[in-house]
């Protein structure tokens, strides 16, 4: 006979006992519990008529697709507020993120913002200064967190049926890079992300099913590209 039964003699209804508060155990170690529900990030876009989606249907706008897609992916967006007008410059977005009087807990950023400063003819160092700015406030609002922010870089209209009105339409290709370069300088030295969707505009000419109706927008297909091609991986890692 073993020497733990002879030390240690257990009887039927104590065995079945300690079998009892074993399983019980068991299963409590490994029936974890529900998961917990997901809370939706919060994301504030901040631009102009490119952000606001001039001549799309509101599910078109890109940071409404951009919040479906990354949802689909396991990442739930709540893509509710868009700060953002057709028409506006830096300093016209600026006057109405302080208007606004936000608290700084957005959990995502985005800006997009320079065509109508360059279109109205300012400087690059004047857009240079008020994009910085506009920066820094972004950032603020995502809690001081660099890494949730990102930048979209401006698309070209002059690869648009709107061409067709410019009197050196290379100038203003040329004026967008420059812009657009100094925006990406910037957002680099403030550890932000920049994404370049301006080559995608640029193909506006040759697929005119990327415009608007209004022929000088993107369309919806347009911003579908955007999302998919160059901004859905890149948020994510950012979101992660």
């Amino acid at each position: 006979m073993p020497i733990y039964a002879c030390l240690f003699p257990l009887s039927l209804g104590m065995v079945r006992m300690i079998v009892f508060i074993t399983l019980v155990f068991s299963l409590g170690a490994c029936s974890p519990g529900g998961p917990e529900p997901q809370i939706p990030l919060r994301f504030l876009a901040l631009g102009d008529s490119y952000t606001i989606g001039q001549s799309v249907s509101e599910e078109s706008r890109w940071p409404v697709q951009l919040a479906e897609v990354l949802s689909n992916r396991g990442i739930l967006v709540d893509s509710s507020l868009i700060i953002a007008r057709t028409g506006w410059r830096t300093d016209q977005l600026q006057d109405a993120l302080e208007a606004e009087h936000l608290e700084p807990d957005w959990e995502l950023v985005s800006l997009l913002i320079g065509v109508n400063n360059f279109f109205q003819g300012g400087s690059i160092d004047d857009y240079a200064t008020a994009f910085t700015q506009l920066l820094d406030s972004a950032i603020a609002l995502a809690g001081n967190r660099p890494g949730r922010v990102f930048v979209v870089s401006i698309p070209d209209y002059a690869y648009t049926p709107y061409r067709s009105t410019l009197s050196d339409p290379d100038a203003v290709s040329a004026g967008i890079d420059l812009f657009n370069d100094r925006s990406h300088s910037i957002a680099e030295a403030k550890n932000v992300a920049w994404f370049n969707i301006t080559d995608i505009s640029r193909r506006g000419l040759d697929e005119p099913e990327l415009v608007a109706s209004d022929g000088l927008h993107p369309s919806a297909l347009q911003y579908t590209l955007w999302v998919e091609e160059r901004l859905a991986d890149g948020v994510e890692a950012l979101l992660q």
